[in-house]
């Protein structure tokens, strides 16, 4: 019985966390505005590009799916921003050094779901950025995805593809006006 509760209240915990976000204590609302910005995660690369007004703010390296099918391809958006998110699989609390999401989440709607199941985020194996390892997130470096998530905001679009082309091509395919330069994609 006791089993039964605990799996209960972990699923309410998850429908609860993706359906208002977390962050510390406080909900980042969905109607917030959302600026002129664009995510481009790259599994051809396995990089992420970050667009804030037209400009190209960031370009880092991500980890993804050990498969093709494990990290979706499509057009999504960050549905849910958390600090400290629990993994709940492994019953490890959030800002734990061993959790495998770091301390920063990025939820997104990707397949239809509600920013619970895939995300951007941080991670607690540093060395497998650049690699496809996981389940279907992207994994970032610790210090990149706190910079990105104090940046982005609930509503911004995330385009995830599988691309020859330079993330300033990308813009034009996914009619972002790009305005600024190209960084040099390393």
């Amino acid at each position: 019985m006791k089993n039964i509760f605990m799996k209960s209240m972990t699923v309410l915990t998850l429908l609860m966390v993706a359906l208002y976000g977390v962050n510390g204590g406080k909900t980042e609302a969905a109607s917030k505005s959302v600026n002129q910005d664009l995510i481009i995660i790259n599994k051809y690369y396995n990089k992420l590009a970050y667009f804030h007004d037209g400009e190209l703010e960031m370009v880092d390296p991500i980890a993804t799916g050990k498969t093709w099918e494990k990290t979706p391809v499509g057009f999504f958006k960050i549905v849910n921003k958390i600090k400290n998110r629990p993994y709940y699989t492994g019953h490890i609390p959030g800002g734990d050094p061993r959790n495998p999401l770091g301390k920063r989440w990025l939820g997104l709607n990707a397949n239809n779901t509600y920013g619970d199941t895939y995300g951007i985020h941080g991670n607690s194996n540093e060395n497998s950025i650049g690699k496809y390892v996981s389940q279907g997130c992207v994994r970032m470096h610790n210090a990149s995805v706190e910079k990105l998530y104090d940046k982005v905001q609930v509503g911004t679009p995330v385009a995830i593809t599988y691309s020859y082309k330079s993330f300033v091509e990308l813009t034009s395919v996914y009619g972002y006006e790009f305005k600024g330069y190209d960084l040099k994609e390393k």
